[in-house]
């Protein structure tokens, strides 16, 4: 019986229900009602300690959930909503950094639910700067009538730093490629550097080098000596 009248009234209950919901939606202000939304966010990294390297990056962005009212959720987007993990008291032997609620900014009235991951992993090394030679790279062949007398790089060393485990004191600094098969005459031109190690980098903002390329026209008879010692090598 009971059953009967529940299938009989099951319409007028449900318009009752869905007019409850309407009028309890109209009579809470609209600041009161609060949604949910996820955003991936960049995660910045700010005052790394003088005299030390990141050898090992967090990832670049992590996932923020936040709860804001409905007038401002429109507004949570990657551009108003920044990590900032502060680096300033960081500590060589440390590798793992949290990421709390009072890293993110927010607008006002928002408020940060849930972040993944809460927790990244930074390596950290000491800084170390040394003098390296700076060699020209020189490519290609000059023309068989003409010889190279010398090579001046200026200036032939550079200061580099970076990560102590990747400064090295065999490596050398080169020039970006000079194609020899290309000059007739000798030639002053200025090229940038070329280091041994993406973690390394030059310590001045000076990263133009003067390379002067001397070369002169072969003595026909010095040629010819020079042919014969070949060919007697042989």
């Amino acid at each position: 019986m009971l059953r009967n009248i529940f299938a009989r009234n099951w319409g007028l209950k449900l318009f009752s229900f869905l007019l409850a919901l309407v009028f309890w939606f109209s009579i809470i202000p609209e600041e009161k009602l609060s949604f949910e939304k996820s955003v991936t966010v960049p995660l910045e990294l700010h005052n790394l300690p003088s005299g030390m390297e990141i050898i090992e990056k967090p990832p670049p962005t992590i996932d923020v959930t936040i709860k804001a009212p409905h007038r401002l959720i429109d507004t949570i987007n990657p551009e108003t909503v920044r990590a900032r993990l502060e680096l300033g008291t960081a500590r060589v032997e440390q590798t793992e950094f949290p990421i709390n609620p009072d890293m993110i900014s927010l607008p006002q009235g928002a408020e940060v639910k849930k972040i993944s991951p809460n927790q990244v992993r930074i390596r950290l090394e000491r800084s170390r700067e040394i003098m390296l030679e700076v060699e020209a790279d020189l490519v290609g062949r000059l023309q068989e009538n003409l010889e190279l007398v010398r090579v001046e790089v200026i200036p032939n060393e550079v200061s580099i730093i970076g990560p102590e485990s990747k400064v090295k004191e065999t490596y050398k600094v080169r020039t970006s490629p000079i194609d020899l098969s290309s000059l007739t005459e000798s030639i002053e031109m200025e090229t940038y550097l070329i280091l041994p190690d993406p973690y390394l980098r030059v310590a001045s903002y000076e990263t133009i080098i003067t390379v002067r390329i001397i070369i002169k026209e072969k003595n026909p008879e010095e040629d010819i000596q020079e042919k014969k010692k070949r060919k007697s090598g042989n």
